[in-house]
């Protein structure tokens, strides 16, 4: 394929299907079609082309996966498609750099891997939406992540789709061979689920259990206006706590050991406000449980704010916080304000900017030792290793998720903390103001899960793990490993002359040694003269 529409029509299609393998779409099996079209489609071509077909695939796959971001602006969601689409581009340079190189598959998949680095951490922190390792829910290769991580997931999915690649391109004239080499891999991907899910309790093990309850509030409005009433937020979620507690009393529920409210159950300061302090303490004493609940505190119109989970005492009394430490750009603090806020009217909705938490958020709720992850934060790596390394022997995300309520965020987020569970090793309590909410397994399997924009509360036991996964001790040297690979990979094809057009062949007239033809025309010449 040489024609250049031809190849982004193949990066376009292509970029469309990857879409299509997470949430809300959720087909996942065609995440290795949609690897293998793109890197057919740059296979082959300059580098320069390469990353404009890239950024063609970027610009469909985004743009499909992203709508939800028109909640906050019209232009929120072309505007981060379109930046996010030229790390693609990237990508696409230098495929098409790697492709020529032998064993071409395995750095064209380690180029995903540092791609995704690479957008995970630029700019304002990155955006890890997306990645190929977070596609895997309900597919067989889930299990594999607790051995590999999130980046060594995405590096097995993209060389399954680069030898399919690979056996289309090369591999016509050997394909007994080009299947096998497609089989093993395969193989690899799925390996996790044959083999026993390490750290699980043995038969005669007795894990500690405890009784956790998860309260989804509810809130009143939709979109940017989900908080407009803040005050029935936070009531929302003190009521359906009073009412766990009078079910525990009559006898119709378990006592809870811990509570979970979601990040934001009250916009309001528990601090600052004597009467939000009274009803969260009211609602701690009664059920008779530490409650860990999400808060802003500070003051917004002036100073920053912190994002905040705290735990509230049986007896009602504050202790230990966490502060969110990854904010949502645009969400809860605005970088180069003075440039967008005069054009981006959604902007006056956050007068000031989030202050960065700077420690994990272990924390000690009752018996259980909780690390805590908030909302945008279950998207990146390293705040899980953080939590395990920290002692946490559950995980939990409190989230607010109402601005996207009928979106595919919610979905889309919830998947991402059942690939967590699985790398984790541990349960993962998520806990939202209006959906998800749920409390996923070890193995990434929905335990429960409440219906959207419903007020509930889930009751749930589940066991409290201490295991260190390799996923955690590995995935991060594994990360560098694949982004170093991909750098030789990509310098070894610059150095071979990958990277430039190939020398123009001299012209037979201008050659001046002698071809066999040459050399008979001056034998018979010489010969004439003697």
């Amino acid at each position: 394929m040489t024609s250049l529409p031809a190849r982004l029509l193949l990066a376009v299609a292509s970029g469309l299907v990857a879409a299509l393998a997470f949430e809300p779409f959720g087909v996942a099996y065609l995440l290795p079609v949609a690897v293998a079209g793109g890197t057919l489609a740059v296979a082959g071509t300059r580098p320069g082309r390469g990353f404009l077909v890239g950024t063609s695939f970027g610009l469909a796959f985004m743009g499909l996966l992203l709508p939800w971001l028109q909640v906050i602006h019209p232009a929120a969601w072309p505007a981060l498609a379109a930046l996010e689409a030229l790390f693609y581009g990237v990508g696409g340079w230098a495929t098409a750099v790697v492709v020529r190189l032998r064993a071409w598959p395995v750095w064209v998949a380690a180029v995903w891997v540092a791609v995704e680095a690479l957008r995970g951490t630029v700019p304002f922190g990155g955006f890890p939406w997306g990645r190929l390792g977070f596609a895997v829910v309900d597919t067989p290769a889930l299990p594999t992540v607790a051995y590999v991580g999130v980046a060594g997931m995405t590096f097995l999915v993209a060389l399954l789709g680069s030898t399919l690649a690979w056996l289309v391109r090369d591999g016509r004239g050997r394909p007994v061979r080009g299947l096998a080499v497609l089989a093993a891999v395969a193989l690899v991907t799925v390996a996790g689920a044959v083999a026993p899910l390490p750290g699980a309790p043995g038969p005669t093990e007795d894990p500690a259990v405890v009784t956790v309850a998860v309260v989804q509030g509810d809130v009143p409005g939709v979109g940017l206006d989900a908080f407009s009433e803040r005050r029935a937020v936070l009531d929302n979620h003190v009521r359906a706590t009073l009412d766990l507690a009078d079910r525990v009393a009559a006898g119709e529920a378990t006592q809870p050991d811990l509570v979970i409210w979601p990040e934001n159950s009250s916009d309001i300061d528990p601090f600052a406000d004597a009467t939000v302090r009274a009803d969260v303490a009211d609602a701690a004493r009664t059920v008779g449980a530490p409650l860990l609940m999400g808060t802003a505190v500070g003051d917004r119109a002036q100073d920053g704010w912190f994002n905040r989970a705290v735990v509230w005492s049986p007896q009602g009394e504050p202790g230990a916080s966490y502060d969110k430490r990854r904010p949502v750009p645009f969400g809860e603090y605005v970088p180069l304000r003075a440039l967008f806020a005069p054009y981006i009217s959604a902007l006056d909705q956050i007068p000031s900017d989030m202050i960065r938490g700077d420690r994990p958020g272990v924390l000690r709720v009752g018996p259980a030792t909780a690390g805590v992850v908030m909302c945008f934060e279950v998207a990146y790596d390293q705040m899980f290793r953080d939590l395990v390394d920290g002692g946490a022997d559950l995980v939990v995300v409190p989230t607010n998720n109402a601005t996207y309520t009928g979106t595919g965020q919610i979905e889309q987020q919830f998947a991402m903390s059942r690939v967590r569970a699985v790398e984790a090793g541990r349960y993962v309590v998520v806990a939202s103001t209006n959906g998800i909410s749920g409390v996923i397994a070890p193995d990434g399997s929905v335990v429960q899960r409440a219906p959207e924009r419903e007020t509930v509360v889930l009751e749930q036991a589940v066991q409290l793990r201490g295991v260190t996964l390799p996923a955690i001790w590995l995935g991060r040297w594994l990360e560098l490993g694949l982004v170093a690979i991909s750098v030789i990979a990509v310098l070894a094809g610059l150095r071979l002359g990958y990277g430039r057009r190939s020398p123009r062949p001299v012209a037979p007239e201008r050659n001046h040694e002698l071809t066999p033809r040459n050399r008979s025309l001056r034998s018979r010449f010489s010969g004439d003269r003697a």
